[in-house]
C-alpha cells in the first residue's frame, strides 16, 4: 500500500488513537492476507498474484459509498461485508473461483480503534465466506465522504470465461435465490413511515421487515454455484441495478430478446409478506427494478437445463427458470394472463441517480 497521506487526528473522539498509516496497515489489514507469500505482509508496493497452469486471471471492480451504498451510521462490519459481496457476484457471474483482492480505503476523517476493529472483522468474515485474502491496497484520508474500491481477482480455465453477450434463442432464464429483498428492504430504511405502518402489525411481520433490511446490508452471492455456472451456462452476468434492466442488457449484448414469466417468479417470504401488507405501493415494481440483488441472472440452453438443475442442487443453490430468451428482441415481464406489464422505472443508473 504506497504511503499517500499520512493519517491525521481530525476529530475529537476520543477512541481515535490511530497515529500513522503504516501502523494502521500493519495492525488492521495486514493479517487479512492470511500470510499468502505474494502479499509481502503488506511492506511493499505491489503483490504477486499466482495463476495456476491452464487457467486465466478474471479481474472486475466495485466501489461503495456512503449515501449511495450504505447509510452513514452502518455497523462497519456489514459495510465490510457489502464492499467485498458486490464483487464477488461479478467474478462469480463470470464462471470464476474468487482468489483475492485488493482495497483502496478513502476516509472522510481518521477513523477510531473500534471502527476499524469492526470493519476488518466484517472482511475477515467476508473473505472466508467467499474463499479470499487480502494483497494490497491503498489508504487516504480526504474531505469527501467514506469510499471503499474493491479489484477483486478470480480464476478461470483458459477460454472458459462466461460472457453476457453469448445467451441464444431458445435459452431458458435463470436467476439463482430470489431478487427484490434487497430494494425492498432499502425501501424500509429510506421511508420512516413506511417502516412506522408496520407497527400495526404483529411482532412476525416486524421481523419480516428486519429479515428484508439485512439482506440489503448483507447481499449473499452464490458463491457454490460457480462450477455448475462454468458447466452449464451460455451467458451470465450478476444482477445490481435491476432484474429488469439487467436482463435487457444481457438481451441487447446478445441480440435477442426476453421474456419471464412473473408466476414463475419466485420471491421470499419477507418480500410476500410486505407486499401483501402495503398492496396500494405497487413493491413488486420495485422488486423487479430495485437492484442490490447481487444474484446471478443466466443462460441456459435447453438441452442442458435438466443436468444443470441437477447440479445446481447438489451444490447446493436455489435457482429458478423464469423464462426464455426469444428471437424479436423485445424484453417483457408477463402477467397471470400473458400480458405485458408496463414498468415505469428501467432499474438503477448512476448517472441518473434515480429510478
Amino acid at each position: 500500500m504506497r504511503l499517500r497521506q499520512q493519517f491525521r487526528n481530525v476529530t475529537p473522539n476520543k477512541d481515535v488513537t490511530i497515529k500513522s498509516e503504516p501502523d494502521f496497515i500493519q495492525k488492521y489489514l495486514a493479517p487479512l492476507t492470511l500470510g499468502a507469500p505474494g502479499t509481502f505482509g503488506l511492506l511493499d508496493d505491489t503483490a504477486i498474484i499466482p495463476v495456476p497452469d491452464g487457467h486465466e486471471l478474471v479481474v472486475t471492480t466495485d466501489a461503495v459509498a456512503t449515501g449511495v451504498h450504505f447509510f452513514a451510521d452502518d455497523n462497519a462490519s456489514d459495510i465490510a461485508w457489502k464492499a467485498l459481496a458486490v464483487n464477488v457476484s461479478d467474478l462469480i457471474a463470470k464462471g470464476a473461483k474468487p482468489l483475492c483482492y485488493q482495497m483502496a480505503l478513502a476516509f472522510e476523517e481518521t477513523p477510531s480503534d473500534d471502527w476499524m476493529n469492526n470493519f476488518a472483522k466484517g472482511l475477515g468474515t467476508a473473505q472466508t465466506a467467499f474463499g479470499m485474502y487480502l494483497s494490497g491496497g491503498d489508504t487516504d484520508v480526504r474531505n469527501a465522504p467514506l469510499s471503499i474500491t474493491i479489484t477483486a481477482f478470480g480464476i478461470v480455465p483458459k477460454g472458459r470465461l462466461i460472457r453476457r453477450s453469448t445467451a441464444r434463442n431458445g435459452d431458458r432464464i435463470y436467476i439463482s435465490n430470489t431478487v427484490g429483498d434487497s430494494a425492498l428492504g432499502l425501501a424500509l430504511r429510506q421511508d420512516a413511515e413506511l417502516m412506522a405502518s408496520l407497527k400495526e402489525f404483529d411482532e412476525n411481520d416486524l421481523g419480516y421487515a428486519r429479515d428484508l433490511c439485512k439482506k440489503y446490508l448483507w447481499p449473499r452471492p452464490p458463491v457454490m454455484l460457480q462450477q455448475s455456472l462454468l458447466d452449464y451456462a451460455s451467458a451470465a452476468m450478476d444482477i445490481s441495478d435491476g432484474l429488469a434492466q439487467d436482463l435487457g442488457k444481457m438481451a441487447a449484448a446478445s441480440g435477442v430478446g426476453a421474456e419471464v414469466d412473473l408466476m414463475r417468479l419466485e420471491l421470499s417470504e419477507p418480500a410476500i409478506i410486505l407486499i401483501s401488507l402495503r398492496p396500494e405501493l405497487n413493491l413488486l415494481e420495485r422488486v423487479l427494478t430495485g437492484g442490490d440483488d447481487y444474484e446471478v441472472l443466466f443462460a441456459v440452453p435447453p438441452k442442458k437445463a435438466r443436468d444443470f438443475e441437477a447440479a445446481a442442487m447438489k451444490a447446493p443453490t436455489t435457482v429458478q427458470h423464469i423464462g426464455e430468451f426469444t428471437e424479436d428482441k423485445a424484453v417483457r415481464f408477463l402477467d397471470r394472463d400473458g400480458k405485458t406489464i408496463q414498468l415505469n422505472s428501467g432499474g438503477w443508473d448512476h448517472f441518473r441517480k434515480s429510478q
